[in-house]
């Protein structure tokens, strides 16, 4: 078989074994176990459901991020080949992106290139931010943030990607005075007392950030809401989740202020996660060297991912994966053939290769 079938195999292969968040065991031990082969026990350590696989020569080390994790199925069945793309639940986000992972960990020329190549195999991700599993392996192999460079191999359709917004949910709550439906004036609505906010919100535009000749965009959606107990019974609660993706041009603190102040309106304002955005480094050799060896321009990364992790910690990280986004957490996800095997050879062209 040429490496192609052995990259839609290996991409098959880790689609079928179902790894929700927070059920990662099973598949964690199965990619152990095959880079056990070629690394040894010194070569791959576990933490938790998580990876870390390579070996340290002294080499510039360059890191190859991605999460093993998937979102809940949808009814998705086993992995199929159709038409040149292979579906199935976590075949864009993000089981492809592993698959090229393993392939170059095993690549003769990737280790005998100029790099420590170093996999992080990490659980969690697509859970609560306080419960990724990429931030246990950074505390537990702090040699890793020596690294030079690292490649989050999330889906990015064909770009290379740069940062990445920073995301906070804030629940926000307005306050009334319960009544009898049929005498409403006798109580307060918390329910309507919040129309004036939410039509404001309903009618915000996204916010432009141009940070290193990137366009951002800063956006604040509501998401979810909850309020009432009984149809005929004036609420004294609402609850509404607010969502903001700010840019990298803004630190936490500084996003942490522009919620409050949008939400001076509501009784009160509770802040239920929290993610930094990824920094931008348009200047690094291996950036360059990665947009020369794929053709592309670069481009900001419209989401969140661990390149904010990874940059908070100072390794300069970008985002370059397999698969199209817009197809991640859907029931009809699937990944081009063609994209998974340009990745693969585009990544494998710099880290083979002596700049």
């Amino acid at each position: 078989m040429n490496e192609l079938d052995l990259l839609v195999d290996t991409t098959k292969e880790l689609i079928d074994v179902p790894s929700e968040t927070g059920k990662e065991g099973r598949i964690c031990t199965r990619i152990a176990a095959r880079l056990l082969i070629t690394y040894g026990d010194a070569g791959v350590r576990r933490v938790g459901n998580s990876l870390v696989v390579g070996n340290r020569t002294g080499r510039p080390m360059v890191l190859l991020v991605g999460h093993i994790d998937t979102v809940p199925s949808q009814g998705q069945g086993p992995a199929r080949v159709e038409d040149g793309r292979i579906h199935g639940l976590g075949a864009a986000d993000m089981k492809g992106g592993v698959a090229v992972m393993i392939h170059l960990l095993e690549d003769a020329s990737v280790r005998t290139g100029p790099f420590d190549v170093i996999g992080v195999f990490y659980e969690g991700e697509e859970g609560p931010a306080d419960q990724n599993g990429l931030a246990e392996v950074l505390r537990r192999e702090p040699w890793l943030e020596e690294a030079e460079f690292a490649v989050v191999l999330e889906p990015t359709d064909g770009r290379v990607e740069l940062g990445c917004n920073g995301v906070i949910n804030a629940r926000v709550t307005f306050l009334g005075v319960p009544a009898h439906s049929a005498r409403p004036w006798t109580g307060e609505n918390a329910i309507s007392k919040a129309g004036a906010w939410l039509a404001e919100m309903h009618e915000r535009e996204p916010v432009p950030v141009v940070v290193s000749g990137l366009e951002f965009k800063e956006v604040m959606s509501v998401t979810l809401a909850r309020g009432g107990i009984a149809s005929n019974i004036v609420p004294d609660r609402f609850d509404l989740n607010l969502n903001y993706r700010f840019s990298p041009s803004r630190s936490v603190e500084e996003a942490l202020t522009v919620v409050r102040r949008v939400c001076a309106v509501a009784d009160e304002v509770e802040i239920v996660d929290l993610a930094p955005a990824g920094k931008v480094d348009v200047d690094h050799p291996l950036l360059s060297s990665l947009l020369e060896a794929s053709g592309t321009e670069p481009a900001p990364k419209q989401g969140w991912t661990d390149v904010a992790r990874l940059t908070e910690a100072g390794i300069p990280a970008v985002n370059y994966g397999p698969g199209e986004s817009t197809l991640a957490h859907k029931p009809e996800e699937s990944l081009a053939v063609s994209d998974l095997a340009r990745t693969y050879e585009v990544l494998r062209t710099i880290l083979s290769l002596a700049r």
